[in-house]
């Protein structure tokens, strides 16, 4: 069984910084894709970011909308994957679920809303 468990999220302010944690459990980072989607209220649910498998760094994707602001990055000893949100907007506000799929990568926003695997979301709220 492959699952991703979140870990993070709350309440923060415009301009400040949260970082969300997706610790994989009974899958390998050097297998497996891992993705961030965000779903805001009265929205459709938006791939953001993920990350390829494999041994090294990982290749990246960043929606628009995050671009330059929010930075993915895996620990493969802790097998676990981490979205960095910096500057945070008002917009930014919604529920964020990680998601994992094996294969190589996932590089777009639908790719991300395709992964096979998702875990259990995590509310974000920036507001002052």
């Amino acid at each position: 069984m492959s699952s991703c468990r979140r870990l993070g999220g709350g309440l923060v302010q415009p301009g400040g910084s949260l970082t969300l944690s997706c610790a994989a459990s009974g899958i390998s980072l050097d297998s497996y894709a891992i993705g961030w989607a965000r779903q805001a209220p009265g929205k459709l649910r938006e791939g953001v970011s993920s990350i390829s498998s494999g041994s090294g760094k990982g290749s990246t994707y960043y929606a628009d909308s995050v671009k330059g602001r929010f930075t993915i990055s895996k620990d493969r000893a802790k097998n676990t994957v981490y979205l960095q949100m910096d500057n945070l907007k008002v917009e930014d506000t919604g529920v964020y679920y990680c998601a994992s799929d094996i294969g190589m990568g996932a590089p777009s926003s639908a790719a991300i809303l395709g992964m096979d695997y998702w875990g259990k979301g995590t509310l974000v709220t920036v507001s002052s």
